[in-house]
């Protein structure tokens, strides 16, 4: 996997890098990073923890039996963390190029076109 990673898979990534969580703790905390923006669903979220297990970004930390059902929790690996820091490096030099942009443009007399 490369980046840049799409935003629920970094999201995951971002919210596995605090500590192992389990399924309803990631589709929680993906909802708080994103602050609501980004709401998994289940079936949503395991098709790219396997994606990510397959891929060697995470892996299966234990499993605890709770109320009889089985509840999986994964962390992130070595590799996960490498591609997860390399994509918050990437999107940091994005946002400082934009940045720069951005105050250039406001510092930059702007023709006057004749708009009231």
């Amino acid at each position: 996997m490369e980046a840049p990673l799409r935003e629920p898979t970094f999201l995951i990534l971002t919210a596995l890098a605090g500590r192992p969580m389990h399924g309803y703790g990631l589709i929680a905390e993906v909802a708080r990073l994103s602050d609501g923006r980004i709401s998994l669903r289940p079936g949503t979220l395991y098709g790219a923890l396997d994606r990510l297990v397959d891929g060697g970004l995470v892996a299966v930390d234990h499993e605890d039996v709770v109320d009889g059902r089985l509840r999986r929790y994964y962390r992130l690996t070595e590799p996960g963390g490498d591609l997860l820091a390399a994509e918050v490096e990437r999107m940091r030099r994005n946002v400082q190029a934009a940045t720069a942009q951005l105050r250039a443009a406001k510092v930059a007399p702007r023709p006057n076109r004749g708009f009231a």
